[in-house]
């Protein structure tokens, strides 16, 4: 019913009632980019070039001058956005518009446009210009060809060797009109080759408010009080909405039931915030409660319902085919969730040389399945006596390079590596040849006679010992190793060792598998390319640690275990395919003929009947369009034609699966020929036609889209049955750079959507314990006025009072995101304390560039490489090390062409780039130019080698040569990598490093006041280095400020979550891991050591005393845990289980305080060990408790840790109170028996506590005074440089004047 009617009914409940009003209390999110707000005339241009570069220039060719191309009303914001896609509508279908509309929405082609702003101020631009050109290179001194990238607009021109010239300037301007006219007319001439690019010369002042993220307010553990108390400014309210209800425009309608609604917005918002917890007999069956509630809304509601309830869950207490778990969660695509190429190789034509199971050789492995879960390095092969890795291949002993391939073989067996293998010999079977006339059949008559003798192994150890494969050779083998047995009866006519001749050839021919010879790996045929010896070797070593995850998962959810034989359970996958239809793979073919050349097409239908065999047939090629993967415009080596009846569910059925087929490669292109049964009519040629308009009118892409569906029989019938069809599709050029959410997908496309429920029973705990708001809108928004909405946000609306929340972002992977702005304390939110609105907001600071780098040598990542990121002017703008694990690296910018390189020093000196993927530059390039113009991930892989007279050097700076007995050792021991390299000699400035991390101001209160006591108590220059992931914009304002005051250094590090690394959810643990896990990657090379001090620790004395402990040879050092107070004794949990027998008499280390030596941290590769076992631990939701403490704890064997003395790290939970005098450092660490506040117990345990926090506040006020004043600017945030901010300094302009071409300094 209506609002007011609501009010009136209620009115008379509350009527009497004197409760106080309660102002609404909400927490907004908004997240804005680092560069310039860019127009959308210039990102719809952006969004059309991705269909293609001809629907570019034509919405060029329609909106050049579009500021003066308006009716009077195109001044509004609105009537601009109106007139951009009336301009589109031309060259779009309707569902492709409404995909333009979602684009502009998300801004998804911001980041395109800005770089282009970004690769033109590195021409730079001439100061005052609105526009300017570059012809041929000649913006400098020297001219030379300018450089293109992959995502240039150029201009079709019928003389490609022609003078480049690139236009800068804004579409839809004045000059750009001018300019632009000019460009064509010198093109169409064949005089230049035309590009443009985006250039704007008064960017915009406002910032990109992006969408396309989720926001968690998640639900925190109050066990120890974590709150600070210092009180701060509310902010305006911009909010007025209780459950449906305007409260706003109520008041102002019926001012006098102002008290009324008061009371009746109190009682809907204490009515929805009550959250009483559950009984665990209501909890088990929460799960299924849930789907039902889904189940049991009408259709049209059901996908609200179900966002309702996921996103506010804790509220909302109401009180296997697919091989998918109780709870799992799947997304399946037209029923398509694995590929099928894979083949049966469990055939009995296969000769097994070993069996891991039964072989007496692998006798002491551990033949429990369990073993695959236990950690491990990253790169270790699991040696566990099951078949989980077999390796089969079909050879014909004739040919050249089968010998290379069992040498192969041979070298996997005899290093012990877990893998079954398997030969089928290919041979003549033809029943005249014997094994004197052929060698292929004498090499298999003399393997089955000595595995039938002795073993299988021993039989290919012959085969290995034959050195040329002739008849006289496998004669002379034989003879060596029998001479008292007849060799006839061996290889002649007569033999009885001619078994799996004939399976062999039958078998080889059946799975159509393609030339010889053949590897499959668990019946997955390798790729022609990776079968050269030294490619095999990483190829196989690479999938079996692949497919080892997948047994992992399986053994992990029960599905397979000891008992079960592991050959059964992969044959019983279902991607296992038994046979291929000969048929279709038969070696005798028919062809066609198209050797002849014409220019005739179909459509000329009287000539064309006139035309013989090849004629016809050249015809058709000329008249035929194409399917492919993608809209790339390369050639493509194959192409298929599909002749079949479309209106028939056969042919439509084989279209489908060639279609299938052609998405599994893009060096395929596919055409259609229809071939009615019988003669065709409008009524029963619907789908056929419907296919011939789509290849005639789409891109290949889009066709391929199209006609997918309409193959699809449950389209085609619908199609049929209403006489006509209206197929919506989605075209994945424009698959944008987040997973759409679908109730947004239904707005914007013709989407049938179906989602089962998978219920997990028995719940013991609530499995969704925060709410969630996902920010993204189908088409911009506008104000009354016309103007542009402010933006998307995300709120959070009528929350839960009582609890404590944290704030998180759940952005893409390669955005880099901070809080800018808020007064409050995002990590700890407490409503009830706030009456006002918490508004967050934060920015998109970089984009992540991820690569991944090998020696191509040693095939391992180079320890201790460096890279660098830059431009032409600034080479080195960011840095960063490769990781061993993975060969992993990721640098930071912003979009634009950035100019990757090894970085000057050890890294250039020793080594080059071999190769390059996912780069921008030609593959001859020794810089490398990557672009970075999209918000999706930009992942690059990088090989490199040494110089020729660099062989013997490595990245270790201090002449020490690491033992490595090579590959096979490498694998055993997994891939650990190494040190990385020092800095060139120097002076180094004494200075003490101190790391630390902090979230929350309560937290951040604490860090201020430990930087206090250190600097109180250290007489040597202390360089402060902070965590930025997880700092408010309070700090970040403040700590310049303090840095002067005190007179320290102090840096902010990032470093972004590697994707492959398993990732953490809750933000604290997250927190622990950025304190272990990146120390080797976090600092620049030239930091030798770095302390870790806990930000809510006092320290009472100089930390050079720590900073020169002698480590003896430990790679860090850690402060045990404290045993002197023992009415703790029962909360010591190390002293018994687990931790009492993994340390053995060890001491349990706490992770409050340490030193790390990282010169020795890095040469042992301790980073990547501890990265490694993490991977393995974390695994097991019930390890790893305390990760920054168990993990090291953990690794204490492998990584050893040096004790500091107990002085150096006082804590009153677990020391007594005799001790304390002698402490070095305080520790405020949680109490589990009393559970005291931090802040109550800071003030009692530590006497000078509250002195230095007055400080400290004395301070900060009077840095908020100077701050009203505007006398803070002087106070720079000190911060590792990114790209985007280098500076500008000369240029010159090239101008077209007829077919001339000049330069002329600095004119526009």
């Amino acid at each position: 019913f209506h609002a007011l009617s609501a009010v009136s009914i209620l009115t008379l409940r509350v009527k009497g009632s004197c409760a106080l009003f309660l102002s609404q209390n909400a927490v907004t999110t908004t997240l804005t980019t680092k560069w310039p707000s860019t127009p959308l005339l210039l990102e719809a241009s952006e969004f059309l070039a991705e269909e293609s570069q001809d629907k570019f220039w034509d919405f060029v060719e329609a909106t050049q001058n579009i500021e003066n191309d308006h009716d009077g009303n195109i001044y509004t914001d609105q009537a601009y956005y109106d007139l951009i896609l009336k301009r589109a509508s031309v060259l779009l279908s309707p569902v492709q518009l409404n995909l333009l509309k979602f684009a502009l929405s998300l801004r998804a082609y911001s980041s395109t446009v800005h770089s282009f702003q970004q690769i033109a101020s590195n021409e730079p631009p001439p100061p005052g210009c609105e526009a300017f050109f570059n012809v041929h290179g000649q913006t400098s001194l020297t001219a030379r060809p300018p450089y293109l990238f992959k995502g240039d607009h150029k201009f079709p021109s019928a003389n490609p060797d022609a003078p480049v010239v690139i236009l800068y300037a804004e579409l839809g301007t004045k000059e750009f009109s001018r300019f632009h006219q000019l460009m064509l007319a010198k093109a169409n001439k064949g005089l230049i080759t035309y590009v443009l690019r985006h250039f704007l010369s008064n960017p915009s002042k406002s910032k990109v408010h992006l969408s396309g993220y989720g926001v968690e307010l998640a639900i925190k553990n109050q066990e120890y009080k974590a709150k600070d108390d210092t009180q701060v400014q509310g902010e305006n309210d911009p909010v007025d909405e209780v459950q449906g209800f305007l409260f706003g425009k109520l008041k102002t309608n019926y001012p006098e039931l102002k008290e009324q609604l008061k009371e009746l917005r109190k009682h809907l918002i204490e009515s929805t915030n009550e959250m009483a917890p559950l009984k665990v007999w209501q909890m088990q069956d929460l799960s299924f409660q849930t789907a039902a509630r889904i189940l049991a809304a009408p259709s049209v509601d059901a996908l609200n319902v179900m966002r309702d309830l996921s996103q506010n869950f804790p509220t909302k207490y109401f009180k296997g085919t697919l091989g998918l778990q109780p709870g799992d969660s799947a997304l399946f695509i037209n029923g398509l969730h694995i590929d099928l190429d894979v083949q049966d190789i469990f055939s009995p034509a296969v000769n097994w040389i070993n069996n891991l199971e039964t072989d007496g050789r692998y006798a002491s492995w551990p033949s429990n399945v369990q073993e695959l879960l236990r950690p491990t390095f990253p790169g270790v092969i699991r040696q566990i006596r099951k078949n989980f890795h077999n390796l089969v291949m079909i050879l014909d002993p004739t040919l050249e390079n089968t010998a290379v391939l069992i040498s192969v073989a041979e070298m996997f067996y005899s290093n012990n590596i877990p893998l079954r293998i398997g030969v089928v010999f290919v041979v003549n079977d033809s029943d005249e040849v014997d094994g004197m006339q052929d060698a292929g059949v004498a090499l298999l008559r003399a393997f089955n006679y000595i595995a039938d003798d002795i073993d299988s192994q021993m039989a290919f150890d012959a085969v290995i010992s034959v050195s040329k494969l002739k008849v006289e050779h496998v004669v002379g083998v034989l003879e060596k190793r029998y001479p008292y047995v007849e060799i006839s009866s061996i290889l002649g006519p007569d033999s009885a060792y001619d078994n799996n001749r004939k399976e062999g050839k039958a078998y080889y021919e059946q799975t159509g598998v393609g030339p010889l010879p053949v590897v499959l790996y668990n019946g997955m045929p390798l790729q022609r390319e990776q079968l050269d010896p030294d490619e095999l070797e990483t190829v196989v070593m690479h999938k079996i640690l692949e497919t080892t995850s997948f047994f992992q998962r399986t053994v992990y959810l029960g599905e397979l275990n000891s008992d079960h034989d592991v050959v059964d359970f992969i044959m019983n996958q279902p991607n296992v395919v038994p046979r291929i239809n000969s048929r279709i793979l038969s070696t005798s073919r028919n062809y066609l003929d198209l050797a002849a050349t014409n220019n005739h097409f179909i459509d000329e239908y009287a000539r064309f009947l006139f035309l013989d065999t090849k004629d016809k047939n050249a015809a058709v090629a000329n008249s035929m369009n194409y399917m492919t993967k993608k809209d790339d415009g390369i050639i493509r080596p194959v192409t298929f034609w599909v002749v079949g009846d479309f209106d028939q569910p056969s042919g439509r059925q084989l279209l489908y699966d060639a279609i299938r087929h052609m998405k599994t490669s893009n060096n395929v292109r596919l055409g259609v020929i229809n071939n009615p049964s019988e003669n065709p009519s409008n009524e029963k040629s619907l789908i056929a036609r419907a296919i011939w308009a789509a290849m005639q009118t789409q891109t290949a892409n889009n066709a391929k889209n199209f006609i997918t569906k309409m193959a699809k029989e449950e389209t085609a019938q619908l199609s049929v049955r209403a006489g006509s069809f209206r197929c919506l599709y989605l075209d994945s050029c424009h698959f944008l750079f987040l997973c759409v959410p679908t109730q947004v997908l239904k707005q914007l496309v013709n989407v049938n959507l179906r989602v089962f429920m998978n219920c997990q029973s028995k719940l013991s705990d609530l499995p969704l314990k925060s709410f969630y708001r996902y920010v993204l809108e189908p088409e911009i928004s506008f104000m009354a006025d016309s103007s542009f909405a402010p933006g998307p946000l995300a709120k959070f609306l009528d929350m839960p009072q009582s609890l404590l929340f944290t704030l998180n972002l759940n952005t893409p992977e390669s955005w880099m995101v901070e809080s800018v702005h808020t007064r409050y304390d995002l990590d700890n939110i407490y409503l009830e304390e706030i009456d006002s609105v918490v508004a967050a907001e934060y920015e998109l600071e970089y984009l992540l560039l991820e690569g991944h780098c090998f020696d191509v040598t040693t095939g391992q990542p180079p320890r201790g490489l460096q890279f660098t990121l830059g431009t032409a002017s600034n080479p080195v703008i960011v840095d960063t090390i490769v990781m061993a694990n993975l060969g992993y690296f990721q640098l930071k910018a912003n979009p634009g062409a950035w100019i990757l390189r090894l970085r000057k020093g050890r890294s250039d000196d020793i080594y080059k780039i071999y190769s390059h993927d996912g780069t921008d530059s030609p593959a001859e390039a020794d810089d490398l130019i990557v672009v970075l113009n999209t918000f999706k991930s930009k992942i690059i892989k990088v090989k490199v080698q040494k110089k020729p007279d660099m062989m013997n050097e490595e990245l270790l700076s201090d002449g020490t040569h690491e033992n490595d007995s090579g590959f096979w050792t490498s694998l055993t021991r997994g891939f650990t990598g190494g040190s990385k390299p020092e800095e060139p000699k120097q002076e180094k400035e004494d200075v003490i490093n101190i790391f630390s991390v902090a979230s929350g101001h309560l937290y951040e209160r604490f860090l201020r006041i430990m930087m206090l006591s250190v600097i109180k108590h250290t007489k040597t220059p202390v360089k402060f280095w902070f965590l930025k992931n997880y700092l408010s914009p309070t700090f970040k304002e403040f700590i310049p400020y303090m840095a002067e005051k005190y007179g320290f250094q102090y840096e902010l590090v990032q470093y972004k979550w590697p994707r492959w690394l398993h990732q953490q959810t809750e933000k604290q643990r997250i927190i622990w891991g950025y304190k272990i896990l990146f120390l080797d990657v976090l600092f620049p090379l030239a930091v030798d050591k770095i302390l870790f001090v806990d930000a809510d620790q006092i320290v009472r004395t100089d930390l050079k005393e720590l900073r020169d402990f002698d480590l003896e040879g430990a790679p860090y050092g850690y402060t045990p845990f404290c045993e002197s107070r023992r009415e703790m004794d029962g909360y010591r949990f190390w002293k018994s289980g687990y931790w009492a027998s993994h340390l053995a008499g060890r001491k349990y280390h706490i992770s409050a305080l340490y030193v790390v030596d990282l010169k020795k941290f890095r040469k042992i590769a301790a980073g990547d060990r501890l990265r490694g076992q993490y991977q393995g631990l974390s695994q097991d939701p019930n390890s790893l408790s305390n990760l920054d403490q168990d993990l090291p704890n953990n690794m204490i064997h492998q990584v050893p840790i040096k004790s500091l003395p107990q002085e150096w790290l006082w804590c009153e939970t677990w020391c007594d109170d005799a001790s304390k005098q002698k402490a070095k450092t305080i520790d405020l660490c949680n109490n589990p028996q009393t559970k005291e506040p931090k802040l109550q117990a800071a003030v009692r345990i530590v006497a000078e506590w509250s002195n230095y926090d007055q400080e400290i506040k004395g301070i900060y006020n009077n840095f908020l005074e100077e701050k009203e004043r505007g006398t803070t600017d002087s106070y720079q945030q000190t911060d590792r440089k990114h790209p985007g901010e280098t500076k500008l300094s000369f240029s010159f302009l090239c101008l077209v004047e007829d077919s001339e071409f000049h330069c002329d300094v600095l004119t526009c």
